[in-house]
């Protein structure tokens, strides 16, 4: 399931062959299927595995992080840090959200009450007065699409300058914080 997702996040799902995935393994092809007998079969176990992770991942970073803003700060930082140490497990998400369902549908339902609770802390946040009104879950899913397209879209990002260095992500984040800081704090008073 480690290289499977490793492909199927760096080369995509219709990239990759179990056959190609048997070569890197040193394994026949039977081998795999005997373990999931169809590629979509083993693409439901790898999303499944990095749902959970990318889950495990944020809830430890909100587990240690303040309140408010702090919250939105850890989520992002949270995500930067995957994005240097596990490429393929976003370039996956990714991948998975072009594929459609049913591979998205898995995701959703494995990433849905994540969603659910994040949606409840900006509402209960844009109520307070403490976040400007948005629509949530809209804020959610562009949140999500910068954060991810910084943080995994190489070639996008040296097509506008950027190296994919340690130093250029740190920046990258830098910004990100500051972009969503600015959009979604309310300005201070007069």
């Amino acid at each position: 399931m480690t290289a499977a997702l490793a492909a199927f996040g760096t080369r995509g799902f219709d990239q990759t062959s179990l056959d190609s995935l048997a070569g890197e393994l040193g394994v026949r092809k039977q081998t795999i299927l005997y373990y999931f007998n169809s590629k979509d079969v083993l693409l439901e176990a790898v999303v499944d595995k990095a749902g959970s992770e990318v889950v495990t991942v944020l809830e430890q970073g909100l587990a240690r992080s303040g309140r408010g803003w702090d919250r939105v700060e850890t989520i992002i930082r949270s995500v930067f840090r995957l994005a240097a140490r596990r490429p393929e497990l976003l370039g996956l998400l990714r991948e998975v959200s072009r594929l459609g369902p049913p591979a998205a549908t898995r995701l959703a339902g494995i990433l849905g009450p994540f969603i659910d609770r994040a949606t409840a802390f900006l509402d209960a946040g844009m109520a307070a007065g403490e976040l400007r009104q948005q629509d949530a879950r809209l804020l959610l899913l562009a949140t999500y699409s910068t954060v991810v397209g910084v943080a995994t879209e190489v070639e996008v990002l040296r097509a506008l300058g950027v190296e994919p260095t340690a130093r250029a992500m740190v920046r990258q984040r830098r910004a990100v914080i500051e972009f969503l800081r600015s959009a979604l704090l309310p300005a201070p008073a007069p």
